[in-house]
């Protein structure tokens, strides 16, 4: 089953007064459900605009852009609103908010529509602690816990609103070699377990291989 489908999407920024630069230049992609995908790219190649405009950060110029049976790409639609229910975001700083507690901070984007989290919502996010091997660090703030620990907060954050699909952007950018490893190694158990549909952007060869298909971002192109 395909869970997302980007057809011909194009973005140009204005780069200077008369000239303009054409980042994306008609990227074609269809993820099915279940898939972990990585998208790999040099420094300036487009991979930030691209997740931004998967992440329905940025409207593409050109294209169609359709997730979990929707289009969502016309003017007309509550971006925020898929951002929040479709659409879990990992990303490379973390941003947890300081003030709130591991299980708080998991639970925040349920309080965007809600004044509090039901019990069910709050037995899910134990659940994903367990999962993620951080049932320990509920009640602990982010000040205190380790660069893994706080990766594997934001990871269980990303999918307390099950997602249709989750973007990591660079996840592991600001860990070292073993924590990396062990985030990715999560997200891999994740997508198993889970069966949650995954995209990844990534530089590096050896955190590209655990996923189980890796396309390459090349001049606007997808390769």
């Amino acid at each position: 089953m395909t869970i997302l489908n980007l057809s011909n999407i194009k973005k140009h920024f204005q780069d200077g007064k008369n000239r303009v630069n054409q980042v994306l230049r008609g990227i074609d992609l269809q993820v099915d459900k279940g898939d972990f995908v990585a998208v790999k790219g040099a420094s300036g190649s487009g991979k930030t605009t691209l997740l931004s405009i998967l992440g329905t950060l940025q409207q593409p110029d050109e294209g169609s852009y359709w997730l979990d049976g929707n289009d969502v790409t016309g003017a007309d639609v509550d971006k925020f609103k898929i951002r929040n229910e479709k659409i879990g975001f990992v990303f490379q700083n973390h941003r947890l908010l300081p003030q709130y507690s591991a299980l708080e901070n998991i639970l925040l984007p349920i309080l965007a529509f809600q004044s509090e989290a039901t019990k069910e919502q709050v037995d899910y996010a134990r659940e994903l602690m367990q999962i993620t091997h951080i049932d320990h660090v509920a009640n602990q703030y982010p000040h205190t816990l380790s660069g893994g620990e706080s990766s594997r907060v934001a990871v269980c954050r990303a999918l307390i609103m099950k997602p249709a699909v989750l973007l990591a952007d660079e996840p592991t950018g600001q860990l070292d070699m073993e924590n990396a490893q062990n985030v990715i190694s999560l997200l891999a158990e994740i997508n198993q377990t889970l069966n949650t549909t995954i995209i990844m952007v990534t530089h590096a060869d050896e955190m590209a291989r655990e996923a189980k298909r890796i396309v390459t971002l090349k001049n606007g192109i997808l390769q």
